[in-house]
């Protein structure tokens, strides 16, 4: 019963998160996840891909009013004018705010091609293939001397430590998998992409409460005097222009809407794809790393072969 308290807790309790603002100034606030959640719109099951002891897949999750982005670990909420982070330890996460602060800070005064959601976006898929790619390079560095000896001079130690890359290597290869997998799957989705773009959203959004309020101003708010007899043209006439002047609106912002939209849509997808490229030829080159092992591995077994009916002919 003690335990299931102490998890209740937990769940409820204040955690320590970064904020960051369009201009690159930073605060550390104490907050539940509850509050964190209704700010963003989000369900509690997006709140646990913050949390950098939770082991789980890379995500980019496209919300009402955030992005979910959980990438090795670098993980955070994206709105249209915030981001928000757990304030940890981790080189990662740490990195990304001072990158983030840094780069808003310097473009404060200047028009950026892409919207505030698109930049914090852009630095996490760019922080992570960065960190990814280091390793890869790491691997291809010790691995491919190590077969070239070993093809050479069979020895025990050479291959305990061709045995331990394996494995290594194996888990690289995950992580970088799935990174490419969840970006090539958000170039596949139009939907997806659409539904990441807040900044368009919520202008949207406000463009259409505007247009409700000036409907409600200029037309439903206006009333006819008590003494003033009803007539069936002028009633006719002033529904006219009624229907009219909504169906201006409603127009002019479905218009300007879709033709946004299909710009934004294209442009983040060329922000995917660069990414997407990188991310591939990491997976590529690390699937050639295997084969050049897979390759080593069987070239000893014929030399051993080799060996042994050499020994069995004496």
């Amino acid at each position: 019963m003690d335990s299931l308290r102490g998890v209740k807790k937990r769940g409820h309790g204040n955690r320590s998160w970064i904020k960051i603002d369009q201009n690159g100034d930073s605060e550390v606030l104490e907050l539940e996840k509850a509050t964190i959640m209704r700010h963003c719109s989000l369900p509690s099951r997006d709140m646990r891909l913050l949390d950098p002891l939770f082991l789980c897949p890379s995500t980019i999750l496209g919300r009402e009013k955030a992005i979910v982005v959980s990438l090795e670990q670098i993980r955070c909420i994206i709105t249209s004018d915030e981001v928000i982070l757990m304030n940890s330890l981790d080189g990662c996460a740490a990195q990304y705010k001072s990158e983030l602060c840094k780069r808003l800070q310097a473009n404060k005064d200047q028009s950026d091609d892409l919207p505030f959601e698109f930049r914090a976006l852009e630095l996490a898929l760019e922080l992570t293939c960065s960190f990814l790619d280091t390793q890869v390079r790491e691997m291809e560095m010790e691995i491919y001397p190590l077969l070239d000896d070993l093809a050479s001079s069979i020895n025990t130690l050479n291959l305990e430590r061709v045995r331990r890359f394996k494995g290594n290597l194996l888990t690289l290869t995950q992580q970088v998998q799935k990174v490419h997998d969840e970006i090539e799957h958000l170039v596949d989705d139009d939907g997806d992409m659409a539904e990441m773009y807040l900044t368009e959203k919520k202008q949207r959004l406000e463009s259409n409460i505007r247009s409700n309020s000036y409907l409600e101003t200029n037309y439903f708010g206006k009333q006819l005097p008590k003494s003033a007899p009803i007539s069936p043209v002028g009633s006719s006439n002033g529904t006219h222009k009624l229907q009219r002047a909504f169906s201006s609106i409603v127009n002019s912002s479905s218009l300007m809407s879709s033709s946004n939209s299909g710009d934004n849509i294209e442009q983040l997808e060329m922000l995917l794809e660069a990414y997407f490229v990188v991310i591939d030829d990491m997976l590529s080159k690390l699937l050639s790393l295997k084969e050049s092992i897979d390759d080593t591995e069987d070239l000893i077994n014929i030399k051993l072969l080799h060996s042994w009916l050499r020994c069995l002919q004496r």
